[in-house]
């Protein structure tokens, strides 16, 4: 019988997973059974449940009017994208790659947004034919979106992504503000708002992104005032009223030792003010929230198998079949100054009250091949399953999966 009130030992505050006798459950199937149904190591599973809680906790919080986008490069699986798509309200894409996949998981074109300070003239032909909405990010892409949107017989639907005059405090990773590759600097957009409405395309409205893993609600709430103040100021020099005004996400997820959980309360209160703003200010604006880790980071975990337990000079190396080159991120080498473990379990032991420190590496011959860095955990052997937790974002995707020929990771939907 499964235990529901035991939760793995973690360095973050995490709920959902639950663990039955000493193995941690996923997806409602123990780890060892779930690795067996896999058929190999090393995997990513992400969870329906946790997709579905997450989503239903953010529409708890959220003002109704507040649209759900799915920033699918957070996680570009497809059956998750499937899954996904049918319970947000649209599907934000980063390369003409992500917009097969948009399409092809029945999201709907219109709820369909495209991002990206590089796209290419055949991206920004494919957008048009599609009938999706195009962030243009600067002056070359207007000519662009002209020349395909009269070649196809199509309009060519955009919203201008700026780059704001500041950025959102506290940010793990800054979008905007100073200069930046993405959008449109705030005070060039006048000039291309009078270039989309010369050209004939089809303006609905802005994107502003500020920045990205963001922990204080009180940081997220100062960032959604200054772009819904910059959007009004904006709207004064736009050839077409506003009816979409994406204010980008920034939610955060904890993952390390000390870090809390994103208060929603204040966002949603805050929000809901804004949508009254709106109401008399652009009344025919949508507002839009764009989340990628936040609704799909805590749902999924990176497992892998030991191999081999080494003791070297008094210190014990767990040495497993995953690595870097499967999680990046989790290795410390996918933005992180100061590298730092992400929650680690061994996840058939769950029940073992001794711990060691112990280093968990991957097969890779580099010293950056680090899982888990004299962390302590229940002491493993070769076959026992080692989780990473916080693993549904920037996983699969963000990782060198052909360094060194290694297999590359499977990954499912339980």
């Amino acid at each position: 019988m499964t235990d529901t009130t035991r939760q793995p030992p973690a360095h973050a505050p995490m709920t959902g997973f639950t663990v039955d006798g000493n193995e941690l459950v996923v997806g409602g199937l123990p780890l060892s059974r779930l690795a067996a149904r896999v058929g190999r190591t090393p995997f990513y599973a992400y969870d329906r449940g946790l997709l579905d809680a997450r989503i239903a906790e953010l529409r708890a919080a959220l003002p109704p009017a507040v649209k759900l986008h799915y920033a699918m490069k957070a996680n570009p699986m497809a059956a998750l994208v499937a899954h996904i798509a049918q319970r947000v309200d649209g599907i934000d894409v980063a390369s003409g790659g992500e917009l097969k996949v948009a399409l092809d998981a029945g999201a709907d074109p219109h709820e369909i947004s495209f991002a990206g300070p590089g796209k290419s003239e055949a991206e920004l032909r494919q957008a048009v034919a599609a009938g999706i909405m195009v962030n243009v990010e600067s002056f070359r892409e207007v000519p662009v979106l002209a020349a395909a949107s009269q070649a196809l017989g199509l309009p060519a639907r955009v919203s201008v992504r700026v780059n704001p005059d500041f950025e959102l405090k506290s940010s793990g990773m800054k979008m905007g503000g100073g200069p930046k590759p993405f959008g449109v600097d705030a005070e060039e957009v006048p000039r291309l708002l009078a270039a989309i409405g010369a050209a004939g395309l089809a303006f609905e409205g802005f994107h502003l992104f500020a920045g990205s893993q963001n922990l204080r609600a009180e940081a997220i709430v100062e960032a959604q005032r200054k772009s819904f103040e910059l959007a009004l100021r904006l709207a004064e020099h736009a050839p077409a009223p506003v009816a979409f005004l994406n204010l980008g996400g920034g939610f955060g997820i904890p993952y390390f030792p000390g870090e809390r959980r994103l208060d929603l309360a204040p966002i949603g209160a805050h929000l809901a003010a804004l949508v009254d703003e709106a109401a008399s200010h652009l009344p025919q604006a949508q507002i839009v929230l764009e989340l990628g880790r936040y609704l799909v980071g805590e749902a999924g975990v990176y497992v892998c198998r030991v191999l081999d337990r080494k003791v070297s000079r008094g210190h014990t190396f767990l040495v497993t079949d995953g690595g870097l080159h499967h999680h990046l991120s989790a290795s410390g080498n996918f933005g992180q100054v100061i590298r730092k473990n992400y929650p680690v379990a061994i996840g058939t032991r769950m029940d073992a009250a001794d711990t060691e420190s112990v280093t968990v590496v991957g097969p890779l011959c580099t010293p950056l091949d680090l899982l888990a860095e004299r962390m302590a955990l229940p002491a493993a052997a070769p076959g026992d399953l080692v989780v990473v937790f916080q693993s549904g974002a920037y996983g699969a995707s963000a990782s060198p999966q052909a360094f060194l020929g290694h297999p590359a990771v499977t990954e499912v939907l339980v």
